[in-house]
């Protein structure tokens, strides 16, 4: 019993003793030793029941001090309280839920190209990463010391943006680039030519992709006539999680733009291409876990 219950062996013989020798009256707490509670449990729901349902006058929502001032009690009780409920008035989070009415047809039309994609094929999630800025810090950057951080001013100066078109290969992890100053139809149109020669000729071209108005123009819909080979599956609305692509491209945001200080845009597209070059020497794959319909009525944390 202890086992199943997370319990040392000693407690489950201590309850067991006591329930044989007084019933279910002895399975209560003992009188314990030490100051007697200030706080009861009415103290204590009267304080989640304000954090849940209401607000104080003067904020958006309670801190310790003003929900202190309003119960009489004292503010590391406040503290003690929330933290054993996992209530965090000060925390916030956004979502947004897509009203796409094909919503689910979409996903398990994009997630089955995950886990069962099509024999002689190759899938591609496929997405631009727009307004990418050169940035670069008004002072130099001081670098790090033991015991002290890297430093940069918060300040910066633009020096232009450029634009990185991706097509993640979900079977390797590969990826193939390619960098333009405008993210038009025409651009987009220039880099389906430039997969339409990377993918071995006998391959058919799945592309996963967004909604944006460049994907469905009528330039683009007479290209991919043009080409039979490629075929088009479109996430939901408000759902770019679903697409794999933004996930790699979350990997250079964080190893690569967001410290990042670059005096031109030729100096920060080069090192995008460099960082391109070393991904694709050792790429790795990001693994879909979870089928179509388990993913529909969970928050996107399958990605791994």
């Amino acid at each position: 019993m202890s086992r199943r219950l997370g319990t040392a062996p000693e407690t489950g013989r201590t309850w067991r003793r006591r329930f044989l020798e007084r019933g279910l009256d002895g399975m209560g707490d003992e009188p314990r030793p030490g100051v007697p509670r200030k706080i009861t449990d009415a103290d204590v729901e009267r304080v989640i029941v304000k954090t849940l349902e209401e607000t104080p006058k003067n904020a958006t929502h309670w801190f310790t001090r003003s929900m202190a001032a309003a119960t009489g009690m004292s503010q590391s009780s406040i503290s003690r309280i929330w933290r054993a409920f996992a209530l965090a008035p000060h925390r916030s989070q956004t979502f947004k839920l897509s009203t796409d009415p094909l919503f689910i047809d979409k996903v398990r039309d994009v997630v089955g190209l995950y886990l069962d994609p099509p024999e002689k094929a190759l899938v591609l999630c496929v997405d631009e990463k727009s307004q990418i800025q050169a940035l670069d810090r008004s002072q130099p950057i001081l670098p790090m010391m033991p015991g002290v951080p890297e430093r940069r001013s918060h300040d910066y100066i633009r020096a232009g943006t450029t634009t990185l078109f991706a097509a993640l290969e979900v079977a390797t992890g590969k990826v193939i680039g390619s960098l333009h100053r405008r993210h038009r139809a025409t651009e987009f149109k220039k880099f389906l030519a430039k997969v339409d020669k990377t993918v071995p000729a006998g391959l058919e071209v799945h592309l996963i992709l967004d909604n944006y108005a460049t994907h469905k123009t009528p330039d683009i819909k007479r290209w991919l006539l043009a080409h039979p080979r490629f075929h088009l599956h479109f996430t939901p609305t408000s759902a770019s999680w679903l697409n794999l692509v933004e996930r790699w491209f979350a990997e250079l945001t964080q190893k690569i733009l967001k410290r990042g200080a670059h005096r031109s845009v030729q100096a920060l597209e080069r090192d995008i291409r460099t960082w391109l070059a070393d991904w694709n020497e050792q790429p790795r794959p990001f693994i879909w876990t979870k089928t179509a319909d388990e993913k529909v009525w969970r928050r996107p944390a399958s990605l791994r």
